[in-house]
């Protein structure tokens, strides 16, 4: 039988009395940072929260332990930040005033997701849900924990950082079913990245990440997560429609950086400047029809871009109603060594025409670029020009944009996502903070929610977590108390001094014990318990009652909160 209480709160495992996990290496004595769950919160009598995994502007994702079934879990909080707070129970989610309808839409829509999502538990490409729960006024679900890599990881850890196109299908097209299978159900998952596809020790692939579709959408009611280089342009707020298109997008995207072994150039730099071609060297060793394949899915407008999974499946298939329906002229997509043949021919796409000669080129291109100006540049480019000292580079450089509140995020997460990096210039400064974890921002040098011009620089002081400090050798050295006080005091430890009676043949003040051990590291702040001889007796009456041999010590060992 398991003893929870031996469990280790950040990978599950027993490890009896022990504070630090010898496996991950967790401390059991950390404490979760605010405003999510405290670790070991129990959620519906049944399961037990552990360590903090990740978060966004949705909520919140823990390791935990089904105290069911005894197996690890993970478990998702709704907690969109921008709406609640936290009470001071530490567990109940308390909405923002005014912020009641917007909660209340996010949290059908999540607890829509999961259910769906629990409909789909037998999907092999698909991460298992297992439950849903309503408690201390918001969601959770749950689903099964495995061990495994996220597909970033994975590719990192081979020789090149890259696949083979045979290696990218073999793992790659089992999801693509997958994903069919949940857009024929309603589910766009929006956030398909190397972050949120993870790997198994069976060399297989699963989705995982899912999230509500504000989470994952500009300019929502709740701070938005986008993968720079992996959401699509229609995310970004620009004109069109989302749908099934939006996640052949990202997974093309994906299916890039696993074949070419860098990021794809984010939509937002694409949209009006496209640069995007796979190297030669790599398109010597994929086939025509693959290439065609992913730059049809990569496409930045919706309208021009691969529909649904059925059309890129037999498109990356080389199925015989794709080949009908091109002859794979890639050259215009090749970096290098373009491949010669006829010229392009039209792509059957509603919207979708590929250049035939010269002229069409620059057809398209006046075309392309009068939509654009209507469309997604049109404030811009007819911004009120009564005043000659404004420029459309000044306008744009003028762009006023509000400050996000930083403070209690992760520094990872702020420095990756393009919806700050784009608007800020974002400097980071590390310092020691005894209650706020590792990695974390302690706060921010200009005011959440001000309004200051794109591209302001904004310090954020982040977390080192407890600073650490080496327990000096005390012990025969022949240092007094009053000595090691002030030695210990000025390296950031707390003294607390105890006396043990003297029978004369010690002399006063000198060191019997230390603890905890000496020459070892521990948090600025650790209590260290000096045992020292007391004053010789003064008359022949005195006794050795108080002996050291006699006397037990009385304290047990323990950090400092």
């Amino acid at each position: 039988m398991i003893n929870t209480d031996d469990l280790c709160m950040s990978c599950m495992r027993d490890i009896g009395n022990q504070k630090q996990c010898p496996h991950c290496g967790f401390d059991a004595d950390t404490l979760q940072i605010a405003p999510y769950l405290p670790i070991r919160t129990v959620i519906g009598n049944r399961y037990l929260v552990g360590k903090l995994l990740d978060y966004n502007g949705e909520g919140a994702t823990y390791i935990g332990w089904d105290l069911t079934r005894k197996v690890p879990v993970n478990i998702r909080e709704l907690f969109p930040d921008t709406l609640v707070t936290r009470a001071p129970n530490g567990k109940t989610v308390n909405v923002l005033p005014g912020k009641e309808e917007a909660f209340s839409s996010i949290m059908q829509s999540f607890l829509e997701l999961w259910r769906k999502l629990v409909r789909f538990r037998g999907l092999s490409a698909l991460i298992c849900a297992v439950d849903i729960l309503e408690e201390n006024n918001t969601a959770y679900t749950f689903y099964e924990y495995e061990e495994s890599v996220t597909l970033r990881e994975y590719l990192l850890s081979s020789d090149t950082g890259y696949l083979s196109w045979e290696k990218v299908r073999q793992l790659f097209m089992p999801v693509l079913s997958t994903l069919g299978t949940l857009h024929s159900s309603g589910i766009i998952h929006r956030g398909l990245s190397p972050t949120t596809l993870f790997v198994g020790k069976d060399g297989k692939m699963k989705i995982s990440g899912f999230c509500v579709g504000q989470a994952r959408t500009s300019q929502s009611e709740i701070t938005p997560q986008l993968f720079k280089g992996y959401a699509a342009i229609e995310q970004y707020g620009y004109s069109g429609q989302q749908g099934p298109w939006t996640d052949i997008y990202a997974f093309g995207a994906v299916m890039y950086r696993a074949l070419i072994g860098t990021d794809p150039i984010d939509a937002s730099i694409r949209i009006t400047n496209d640069r995007l071609m796979v190297p030669g060297k790599f398109a010597e060793q994929m086939p025509a029809y693959f290439i065609n394949g992913l730059v049809n899915s990569m496409q930045i407008l919706p309208e021009d871009r691969t529909r649904n999974v059925e059309q890129l499946r037999a498109e990356l298939s080389a199925a015989p109603t794709a080949v009908a329906a091109s002859d794979y002229d890639i050259a215009q997509h090749v970096a290098e060594n373009p491949v010669p043949g006829k010229p392009a021919k039209k792509k059957l796409s509603n919207a979708s025409i590929t250049l035939i000669t010269a002229a069409s080129i620059i057809a398209v291109g006046v075309i392309v670029t009068s939509v654009l100006a209507l469309t997604v540049f049109k404030d811009r480019l007819f911004a009120n020009r009564s005043d000659p000292g404004i420029t459309e580079e000044t306008s744009v450089m003028d762009e006023i944009v509000v400050v996000p509140n930083f403070v209690g995020r992760r520094y990872t997460q702020i420095s990756t996502q393009t919806a700050y990096i784009s608007k800020f210039k974002i400097i980071k400064e590390e310092m020691y903070d005894d209650k706020i974890a590792e990695g974390y921002v302690i706060s921010q040098s200009v005011e959440a929610n001000s309004s200051v011009r794109k591209g302001t620089e904004i310090k954020v002081f982040v977390s080192l977590g407890k600073e650490r400090i080496v327990l000096p050798k005390i012990m025969n050295t022949g240092m007094k108390y009053e000595d090691v006080y002030k030695l210990l005091s000025g390296l950031g430890f707390v003294c607390e001094k105890k006396e043990n009676s003297n029978d004369g043949s010690h002399g006063e003040g000198e060191i019997i014990s230390v603890l905890p051990q000496e020459e070892m590291e521990y948090d600025k702040g650790t209590k260290v318990y000096i045992t020292v001889w007391g004053a010789p007796p003064t008359t022949a009456e005195a006794t050795t009652e108080g002996s050291a041999a006699d006397d037990e010590y009385p304290y047990s060992y323990e950090e400092s909160d």
